[in-house]
């Protein structure tokens, strides 16, 4: 009698242990990571894990953006800056390659390019230029 309850629980065990239930504890929802937060006028985004800050800049009364706006890679590498007016692209703007080289940099005016733009390849060089000129009574 004792051989055949030893055997019916080893059923039983590994009957349950083949199961399709889903342990209760993964039936509660998960919590969404937060991963932005505006502060003090200062808006802030950071890579999943809350480690690395993705982007961050300051932010006018109406929500715009406003003042110098930068995007960083995952390892904390400064990726690209742009200045903006209260919601408008204005000033001086640089985009680098992942190796941290610059890709292109320019001039914002009214949120529009102005003047000359310039593009590299990933190494530096073959270097183009393109003139966007600047508005009428500039």
């Amino acid at each position: 009698m004792s051989r055949f309850l030893f055997l019916m629980s080893i059923v039983i065990l590994t009957l349950n242990a083949c199961s399709n239930e889903v342990p209760s504890t993964t039936n509660q929802p998960k919590k969404e990571e937060v991963l932005y937060q505006i502060k003090d006028g200062k808006f802030t985004e950071w890579y999943p894990g809350k480690k690395q800050v993705k982007f961050e800049g300051n932010l006018d009364v109406k929500g715009n953006r406003d003042g110098k706006w930068t995007f960083y890679s995952e390892k904390g590498s400064v990726l690209s800056f742009l200045f903006y007016d209260h919601g408008k692209r204005e000033g001086y703007s640089v985009v680098k390659h992942p190796n941290g080289r610059i890709h292109y940099h320019g001039e914002y005016k009214n949120d529009q390019m102005v003047g000359i733009w310039t593009t590299y390849d990933e190494n530096g060089k073959n270097k183009q230029e393109k003139d966007y000129g600047y508005p009428e009574g500039e």
